[in-house]
């Protein structure tokens, strides 16, 4: 879980090819707005072109692709770099053998803030019993409903990567004590404490919120199962990584039985969920149509920026990512 440092192998193989940037074309996928398009022109110094099956440069021409899928006619050697307008990358490269040799990088930009921002703003809204008072206001009723105070509770924060930190910045913002959860025990840069899967899990019982920022790898899919969600002792679950990353059937028991207080899921494991999809039933869930951090043009050209820039200093950009290890 979370992002680790990638092996100097790794890294070796992604920067070999950096040499021919200078004379790559680049391409972008057709469905991408045009401040995109002349955004990248203005980074790279050169045209860039909407990608078109039926007019593929030269074989011999080195590519630079953007966009959110890789078109099977670039999977060849002709390919240094794709940069994807997406955080996750589970669906790229589960749709075919990554190109060897070939850097990948992802965008993330200010998705961390706008995944934070959400989560907190449904942790609060819980809180405030905002759900309760929306009903009452259905129904023309004044009552008094107490609040709860969100300080001092224990939240866990699946995944330590950019947007997890983030969220868990955020919460602890708010006063609520905030582990972050990664496979290695660490203390991030503002003081924040990541701890490991198993330390996580002694502290089941005490968490008021489990929220889940975990990308989908073999090693996460399923991850909230039964013997998470059954040590839980009411709390709420949001989950803003990956829908496949929870057993549904896991987490329907869990709020039959009380031990999942409530839960808000912004990601399923197949999208869009059909409208007799037994998700739509869950009690005490809300659904948020993968919304929780739409990427915006700005937030792509800002991350292609970046990579850019280091790639001309000779350095594996940040926002790399291993396809070996899927993160």
């Amino acid at each position: 879980m979370g992002y680790q440092s990638m092996t100097g192998r790794a890294r070796g193989q992604m920067v070999r090819h950096f040499g021919e940037l200078e004379r790559a074309v680049v391409l972008i996928d057709p469905a991408l707005p045009d401040s995109v398009r002349e955004g990248l022109e203005k980074i790279t110094g050169r045209t860039v072109a909407r990608y078109d099956a039926s007019s593929a440069p030269d074989p011999g021409q080195p590519v630079i692709h953007v966009g959110p899928v890789l078109p099977e006619s670039l999977r060849g050697g002709r390919l240094r770099w794709f940069h994807s307008t997406n955080a996750g990358i589970d669906a790229l490269l589960a749709s075919g053998t990554w190109p060897e040799g070939a850097l990948l990088t992802r965008t993330v930009g200010r998705m961390g803030e706008r995944i934070a921002q959400y989560v907190l703003a449904w942790i609060l809204a819980e809180c405030q019993t905002v759900p309760s008072f929306l009903e009452q206001q259905r129904r023309a009723e004044w009552r008094r409903v107490p609040s709860e105070l969100a300080a001092g509770q224990l939240a866990l924060v699946y995944g330590a990567g950019r947007i997890g930190e983030r969220v868990a910045a955020y919460l602890r913002g708010c006063g609520i004590r905030t582990l972050n959860v990664a496979r290695t025990a660490r203390t991030l840069p503002d003081g924040g404490e990541v701890v490991t899967a198993e330390t996580a899990d002694a502290q089941l019982g005490r968490a008021r919120w489990l929220v889940s920022t975990l990308p989908l790898t073999a090693g996460t899919e399923n991850y909230f199962g039964a013997r998470r969600f059954t040590a839980l002792r009411g709390a709420t679950f949001l989950n803003t990584g990956r829908g496949a990353a929870v057993d549904l059937a896991a987490l329907a028991a869990a709020l039959d039985e009380g031990t999942v207080r409530a839960a808000v899921l912004d990601v399923l494991r197949e999208e869009p969920a059909a409208s007799d999809d037994v998700v739509w039933r869950l009690p005490r869930t809300v659904i948020t149509s993968h919304s929780a951090g739409i990427t915006a043009p700005d937030d792509v050209c800002t991350d292609f920026a970046a990579c850019w820039d280091e790639l001309r200093k000779g350095r594996t950009p940040a926002l790399a990512v291993d396809p070996g290890c899927g993160y």
